[in-house]
């Protein structure tokens, strides 16, 4: 009699393999099966040993090769078949990435599963460049966007409770639809020029990434000529990029600057 095993529904974090955590590096080496998502790095896809079966199930957007509804059973197929199963998602599982989906699948299959959380993009990405999504007296809150509906249907969100300029907005998967979500938070109170950026690939060595303001944001990224997967952040936080995203030759000339005397004191 064959045995179910538990699917284990992994986070993989933004691409950096020094950003996975221990427990998602364990279980990938001891994997039977490893159905793993489009936005997982090569780096990350390295570190599974050579004999894994490896399946690919990424979508790309407006371009879903294999439907959800199929990944969910393949998932359970798997485990019922007696694999070690881990299910590889970019960022984290539960974080716009439809994890609890095939959760539901798998309990209502009567399959064990486990989520092993990954550092999602928007603090990664942040962090990368030197942003925190919350600062006193700037944020005292954030907010997590998703830039596109299901099945590409119209963007519903509500509008004025995103324009809170205490709140930092970072939205994922947005570039399609980056210029109408600015216009929506235009016509609803937000400044124009409140900062904004737009980062892609970040953590990983491709990382890229533009300071613009919300009126100028989605014309700049689009000019920027972005390949792969960009997250936006909006709000007063963008502007702590210039200190804190300072190169250590910067951060010593800066504090240099400051030790120097006042040239008008005296005169």
């Amino acid at each position: 009699m064959t045995t179910v095993t538990k699917v284990f529904l992994v986070g993989a974090g933004p691409g950096d393999p020094e950003l996975l955590t221990v427990k998602a590096h364990r279980l990938l080496q001891n994997a039977d099966v490893v159905v793993y998502d489009r936005l997982v790095s090569a780096e990350i896809m390295a570190l599974i040993p050579a004999g894994t079966m490896r399946i690919s199930v990424g979508k790309q957007p407006k371009s879903h090769p294999i439907p959800q509804h199929e990944i969910n059973r393949l998932l359970v197929r798997l485990a019922k078949a007696g694999h070690n199963v881990v299910r590889l998602k970019g960022g984290d599982p539960f974080v716009f990435g439809r994890g609890s989906e095939e959760a539901l699948e798998l309990v209502a299959s009567g399959v064990a599963f486990e989520v092993v959380p990954g550092i999602t993009s928007a603090s990664a990405c942040a962090t990368a460049v030197g942003m925190p999504l919350t600062h006193r007296g700037m944020a005292t809150g954030v907010r997590y966007l998703t830039g596109h509906c299901r099945e590409d249907s119209e963007l519903d969100f509500d509008w004025q409770g995103l324009t809170d300029p205490a709140t930092t907005l970072v939205i994922y998967m947005g570039m399609a639809n980056m210029a109408e979500i600015a216009a929506k938070l235009i016509a609803h109170g937000a400044d124009p020029k409140l900062p904004a950026a737009a980062i892609n690939n970040g953590s990983t060595p491709a990382q890229r990434h533009i300071i613009s303001t919300l009126d100028s944001l989605a014309a700049d990224a689009k000019a920027a000529v972005f390949i792969g997967p960009v997250l936006f952040v909006i709000g007063q936080v963008v502007t702590l990029r210039a200190l804190l995203g300072a190169t250590p030759d910067q951060v010593q000339n800066q504090a240099q600057d400051n030790e120097q005397p006042n040239a008008a004191v005296g005169s």
